[in-house]
């Protein structure tokens, strides 16, 4: 697939998805949704050679959220009342796109850089190390314009910061810049801009160099944000048979019993 809007690129075991639409900050359209779920697919079936992923924006944005000139939070759909249905496009296109990120069988390294507003903000914090420019900040703006969070905005901050701080995000409407999002536990790490994509990509690469356990990891995170004690613990004993069972276990711990570093495969 020729990509209009995003920029795929893979090197060292590490892909690199990249919103590449700068004059408008890298709002999300459906075409840039629809492209990201292709990308990461690709990335998925391995298509494109990859273990661990990045994602970031061009210019001066991360994402400034949906493209509402574009039909982002669309008003083409209409309901039975006769009034637009904004909600069809989150169904159609926003949430697959969401969901394909939180199922992802690789770690996800975002790279925030300036804002990341209305859908901007979940998808800055699908990563599962999150980095930001010491100007980036997240902001919920649906509030602004009388819509309510959605990209699973309203699942992720409860759990992230609580629901107090999560309340002030969308309740409000205002920026939360990345020194204070470290602060909050929002993200990991806030870095000088110019080093933004530097530290990114030598997580990134970390991670990629990473047993095949790490997807098992991410998924185990995951899951664990809806799960008992006991469904968790039942989790972990799944995710355990399928570590023991991958070429990278017997490599950890022959390299454990002779004092050298593991050089994982991913299988």
């Amino acid at each position: 697939m020729d990509y209009e809007k995003i920029r795929l690129t893979a090197e060292d075991g590490v892909a690199t998805i990249t919103l590449a639409d700068p004059t408008t900050l890298n709002a999300a359209s459906p075409a840039v949704a629809n492209e990201i779920r292709h990308a990461l697919a690709s990335i998925a079936l391995g298509k494109v050679e990859a273990r661990a992923l990045i994602l970031t924006g061009e210019g001066r944005g991360f994402c400034s959220g949906a493209n509402l000139s574009g039909g982002g939070a669309s008003t083409r759909d209409m309901d039975v009342d006769g009034k637009p249905d904004a909600g069809a496009a989150l169904e159609a296109i926003y949430n697959p796109m969401m969901t394909a990120l939180r199922d992802f069988p690789y770690p996800i390294v975002t790279a925030v850089n300036g804002v990341a507003a209305g859908i901007g903000c979940p998808l800055a914090l699908m990563g599962d190390m999150i980095v930001a420019g010491e100007s980036a900040y997240f902001l919920q703006a649906f509030r602004r314009i009388g819509l309510a969070p959605d990209g699973g905005s309203s699942y992720l901050l409860p759990r992230l910061v609580g629901k107090a701080r999560a309340m002030e995000m969308m309740l409000l409407g205002e920026k939360i810049p990345a020194a204070k999002a470290v602060e909050w536990g929002l993200i990991n790490r806030c870095v000088p801009d110019a080093d933004l994509l530097g530290v990114a990509t030598t997580l990134a690469r970390e991670l990629a160099k990473g047993p095949a356990s790490l997807g098992a990891i991410r998924k185990l995170v995951w899951e664990s944000l809806d799960a008992d004690w006991n469904g968790q613990l039942h989790a972990e004993r799944k995710a355990q048979k399928m570590a023991g069972k991958t070429e990278d276990f017997i490599e950890g711990v022959s390299a454990f019993l002779q004092k050298r570093v593991a050089a994982f495969k991913g299988r």
